[in-house]
């Protein structure tokens, strides 16, 4: 009978009452006190959650508010030898008040704290758990609340059903791991790095440093990220702390990203190189919340990435950058379009060419980034050696269209079975990609932009579609005799044609001399002209060589001359480039009647506190699309009385030079590449963003829409 005491005892005390707690409504927050488990054992520590529910529209705090606000406070009544902890703070929202940002809670939240019971807690028992709970809820309006919460929490021999709510709660939290983070002060930025295996291979999806301290950062301010190999490199705008007060020895806080939150403790020093290499990625910016931004092209995905690169490549075709080569390709093909191999083997070998060419420039600015450049879609051509460098090989090139010399056998030799080369059709194919890649066309920004974040084979796969794509039409046309022979024959219409194709190349010559001005200046345009006419007189040379040998004569001493020609050509230009920048030109303004400011974030932010729209004009002197849109749809007397009536503000964002400031604007916004046209609107938050072919009417409606205040 004893033992059946003993045994009926210990059922008992193993199916001990759950916990129970009432809820409380403090006024716009309903409160409840919720144990991680049904039951706590003697000597345990239990998690016991303070669950706010809070009503639709208002939002509570985090424990560092950010700019205005008041974290939770709860303090508790427990009994004797009972102890409780830290509250464990979920990661919060970003929840931007006009230029303000705070952070907290919508919706549901719950607070975790640990709560310890004494080793000698009698078990059988229900002991009382009270938490007096003072919140600041805001709206529009902020309302201080006070409320009493209390709970029952059963003592049993071992611990009872788990919550999954609070269990998910502790789940998600920010969690400790072990990460080297460190920060360092460059310029009127705050460089802060973490790095570590736990965040190898991360994507920077929402990225954002949410920091215990609120002096440490300027908290609307976005916050620019590169991703490492390991890790995060975060650029933010420094606070208080560091422009006005004493700079801490330490900045500790939360890095969220991915879904995922970390505990981070960062201290003055170098900065780990794994959290930085792989180049910048869309970041969370001002607004919004913990969820990566809708701009993040991260969430792209590969197979969507990888159509949408290969219809830009498609749509880059009808760009303006690619006229002057478009004009070459149609020649070589209308040559030999009757024809039964030829065409299909040239088209191959210029696909050949195109992808080649696109992986190339992938690689190299997958490099570029790997090293720390802050580079970009058409980085080749900010470099004012390349610059140089094609505008003599379009000048080469248009003097061979006007027959000036010939490129091995006449590419155009009528009566002749022609031998437009397979090295002819590849070196076609890459110069075609190297003069159109500055361009970006439609759904190839977001594309590119997805690659730029992810590893190296995935953004090769983006990079080949787009090759693909820009060589589809004209591979096509070779591999399809059906529609080959809709064009017409070769005849003697094409020895003019060939002529009058030559004017486009030397249009691209002469406009890659003037993005040269703008670069580096008169000294450097001087020795490029100076190259250009060295190079058509070796060129002509060239040609008298070739027409002596036809007629058996001896053509050395001319061809020698025409090296030395060349050879002086090169040496001119190289002088020219390396003089360095000197007193580059001024950029045009779009036009004469719409002044321009230059554009940094600072201004925009500026601007809009004063309640202006902001019109912002990503472009390059060698982007040929960005030219186009500010003379068609930027000059107008018409968008500039649409510009003076709304009191929008223009801010231009040159890339034509290499600026890393643009290119993690560009990165912000899911761009690798100019143009990129943004509108912000006068009452604030996110802006607009506009097609990259522009039209008067686009901009003068975005622009009015954008100074709308009702």
């Amino acid at each position: 009978m004893r033992h059946l005491k003993v045994i009926l005892l210990a059922v008992l005390l193993g199916l001990a009452a759950p916990a129970l707690a009432a809820p409380v409504n403090s006024g716009h927050v309903q409160l409840e006190l919720v144990p991680e488990a049904s039951s706590i054992a003697p000597g345990q520590t239990l998690h016991v959650a303070l669950r706010q529910k809070i009503a639709k529209g208002w939002h509570t705090y985090w424990r560092n508010p950010g700019d205005a606000g008041d974290p939770p406070k709860i303090g508790w009544t427990l009994p004797p030898g009972w102890k409780a902890g830290e509250i464990v703070w979920p990661t919060p929202r970003r929840l931007p008040v006009g230029p303000l940002m705070d952070y907290g809670y919508e919706d549901e939240v719950y607070l975790p704290v640990p709560i310890t019971a004494p080793a000698g807690a009698p078990a059988g028992r229900t002991v009382p758990l009270k938490a007096a709970v003072s919140l600041l809820v805001c709206k529009e309006i902020c309302v201080p609340e006070d409320a009493t919460v209390t709970l029952a929490l059963p003592v049993a021999a071992s611990s009872g059903r788990p919550d999954p709510a609070v269990k998910a709660a502790l789940a998600q939290a920010p969690r400790r791991a072990a990460l080297t983070a460190a920060f360092a002060r460059q310029g009127d930025r705050l460089k802060l790095a973490v790095a570590g295996p736990a965040l190898k291979g991360i994507k920077g999806a929402g990225a954002y440093f949410y920091p215990y301290d609120s002096t440490v950062i300027d908290h609307p301010k976005p916050q620019l990220v590169e991703r490492g190999p390991e890790g995060l490199t975060l650029s933010i705008a420094p606070g208080y702390a560091f422009t006005k007060g004493t700079p801490p020895k330490a900045i500790s806080g939360v890095l969220a990203s991915d879904g995922r939150a970390y505990e981070v403790t960062a201290r003055p020093g170098p900065l780990p190189a794994g959290a930085r290499g792989l180049g910048p990625v869309a970041s969370a910016g001002a607004g919004g919340a913990g969820a990566a931004s809708g701009r993040d092209p991260g969430g792209l995905g590969l197979p969507l990435a990888v159509a949408f690169a290969f219809l830009g490549g498609v749509v880059l075709n009808l760009m303006p950058c690619v006229f002057p080569i478009l004009s070459m390709k149609a020649l070589a093909l209308t040559s030999h379009a009757h024809e039964d191999a030829r065409p299909a083997t040239e088209g191959l070998a210029f696909t050949a060419g195109v992808l080649a060419t696109f992986m190339s420039l992938a690689a190299a600015l997958m490099a570029a980034k790997a090293a720390g450049g802050a580079v970009g879609w058409g980085f080749q051509l900010q470099n004012p050696a390349v610059v140089a460098a094609l505008g003599l090989v379009m000048l080469l090139i248009g003097l061979n269209l006007s027959g000036v010399y010939e490129a091995g056998t006449s590419l155009q030799r009528l009566g002749v079975h022609r031998a437009h080369s397979v090295a002819g059709s590849l070196l076609t194919g890459a110069l075609a990609v190297v003069v159109a890649a500055p361009c970006t066309a439609p759904f190839m920004a977001s594309a590119i932009a997805y690659a730029f974040t992810q590893s190296e084979w995935a953004a090769l796969a983006v990079f080949a579609a787009l090759g693909l794509g820009f060589s589809a039409p004209f591979l096509l046309l070779c591999l399809l005799p059906p529609l080959r022979r809709r064009l017409p024959r070769p005849g003697p219409w094409m020895e003019a044609l060939r002529k009058v194709l030559a004017f486009p190349m030397y249009g691209a010559a002469a406009w890659l001399a003037w993005v040269l001005t703008l670069q580096s200046g008169a000294t450097a345009l001087a020795a490029l002209l100076a190259a250009a006419v060295a190079l058509a007189l070796g060129a002509w040379l060239y040609g008298w060589a070739q027409r002596r040998q036809a007629s058996g004569r001896r053509p050395a001493a001319l061809y020698a001359l025409s090296l030395a020609a060349v050879v002086l050509a090169v040496a001119a230009a190289v002088a020219g480039v390396r003089a360095g920048p000197g007193a580059a030109a001024a950029a045009p303004a779009s036009g004469a009647r719409l002044a321009s400011e230059p554009f940094s974030p600072e201004r925009v932010a500026a601007l809009q506190a004063e309640g202006r729209p902001v019109f912002v004009d990503f472009t390059a002197a060698w982007c040929i699309t960005c030219q186009v849109n500010e003379q068609v749809a930027l000059s107008s007397p018409r968008v500039a009385d649409a510009f003076a009536q709304a009191d929008a503000a223009y801010l231009k964002a040159d890339w034509t030079r290499r600026d890393p400031a643009i290119a993690q604007a560009l990165a912000e916004h899911g761009r690798a590449g100019v143009p990129l046209y943004l509108v912000y609107d006068a009452r604030g938050g996110e802006p607009a963003v506009l097609p990259q072919v522009l039209t008067e009417g686009t901009v003068i409606s975005a622009v009015r829409k954008a100074a709308r205040r009702s």
